[in-house]
């Protein structure tokens, strides 16, 4: 299998993220939120600009591609003062499930955390996205805390915090 996690750094790479993020994004979780908080969250967290400033504030940003086609991308946002690696992202497109390229890039931020000594990789997930819910489960992750965020336009993110613990470091 010809698989390559490629370092999102040129404005071609971001768009290419953006594009990404708009099919799987409108796929997923328009029966989940609605197809207007969608575009809104699109909008305002997964567009050009909005990538490209993260990148600018130290989110990670990386493509996985399979066979020279990019099919999914993972951010990752570093906090050293709590010893965490944030998963910002981990989106795959639906045709490309199966290959194990969500397992790939959940592999990459467990390299990340440790390579940078951060003990916990922590996420957040819609309480509604159940499929989302047991495949993390499936990877260690353990329900934390629900989460209700304000977004702006009048909208809201409803989730629970996930976190797992990598071996080799004990939770104190």
């Amino acid at each position: 299998m010809n698989t390559d996690i490629i370092p999102v750094a040129t404005a071609g790479q971001i768009q290419t993220v953006a594009n990404l993020a708009r099919d799987i994004w409108t796929g997923h979780y328009t029966p989940i939120i609605g197809r207007a908080q969608v575009d809104y969250m699109l909008d305002r967290f997964q567009s050009v600009p909005a990538i490209a400033a993260q990148i600018a504030q130290g989110c990670d940003y990386v493509l996985i591609q399979h066979e020279g086609e990019a099919l999914g991308y993972l951010a990752l946002i570093p906090d050293s003062e709590s010893h965490a690696l944030m998963i910002s992202k981990i989106y795959v497109l639906p045709t490309a499930r199966g290959l194990g390229l969500g397992c790939r890039l959940m592999a990459y931020a467990e390299n990340q955390a440790r390579q940078r000594n951060l003990e916990t990789l922590w996420l957040t997930v819609n309480k509604h996205n159940a499929t989302s819910i047991a495949w993390y489960r499936k990877r260690g992750f353990i329900q934390v805390r629900e989460l209700v965020q304000e977004i702006g336009n009048g909208f809201v993110m409803d989730d629970y915090r996930m976190e797992k613990v990598l071996q080799g470091f004990a939770r104190a």
